[in-house]
């Protein structure tokens, strides 16, 4: 009865991430960009959905995974830097930029929660200073890939309109270390509040 109930909220999330998706590809500010940043997301879901049967995650971490996916959608769609709501935060306060692509960048430190599910399930590692750890520099080695793709996403197009969409610096040459230190912040936080949440998910 569990099982099914957990399959229920999982199709729901789903629907969820997928209508957000179909909704993110109607007129988007630049397709390229669109292009470039859902794609990490769509491979994501493909490979969860092909391995439901075999390797089913917990309610929790599928929670995380469709919440950052529809983060990206939404980014994708109008880009990181011009999300209408972060932009009206910006004017609202006088802030220098939108902060829409600095939040991305913290709760992906979240996935933290599936790298550490992936890590207890599949390895010998069990609960520990070890598995926060490896946990958390799994984590900010994804983060810092990610900006070396952004960073040769410019070498490629030679800096041209979509590559900077993409990357979002926004003028600041510091964008690179903002976005691994809040992946890094977010991770932390992720295991220290999270992780005695997962372990029920993990027993049930």
């Amino acid at each position: 009865m569990k099982y099914k109930k957990n399959s229920k909220i999982h199709i729901i999330l789903f629907a969820i991430v997928i209508f957000v998706l179909l909704w993110s590809v109607i007129k988007p500010l630049d397709y390229l960009d669109w292009l470039a940043e859902v794609s990490p997301g769509v491979v994501i879901i493909t490979i969860l959905v092909l391995t439901y049967k075999k390797f089913r995650f917990t309610t929790l971490s599928y929670v995380i995974i469709s919440f950052l996916c529809i983060l990206t959608f939404i980014g994708g769609h109008y880009t990181y830097s011009e999300v209408p709501l972060f932009n009206w935060i910006k004017d609202e306060f006088d802030l220098k930029r939108n902060n829409y692509d600095r939040m991305g960048h913290f709760f992906k430190g979240f996935s933290a929660i599936v790298v550490r599910e992936t890590l207890l399930r599949l390895t010998p590692l069990s609960k520990g200073a070890w598995l926060f750890g490896i946990t958390t520099s799994i984590v900010l080695s994804i983060a810092a890939l990610y900006e070396i793709i952004e960073w040769l996403s410019t070498k490629v197009s030679k800096g041209g309109k979509a590559s900077k969409d993409f990357v979002g610096m926004q003028g600041d040459q510091w964008d690179a270390q903002w976005d691994m230190a809040l992946a890094f912040i977010g991770c932390v936080i992720a295991l220290l509040i999270l992780s005695k949440w997962h372990n029920k998910f993990l027993k049930k």
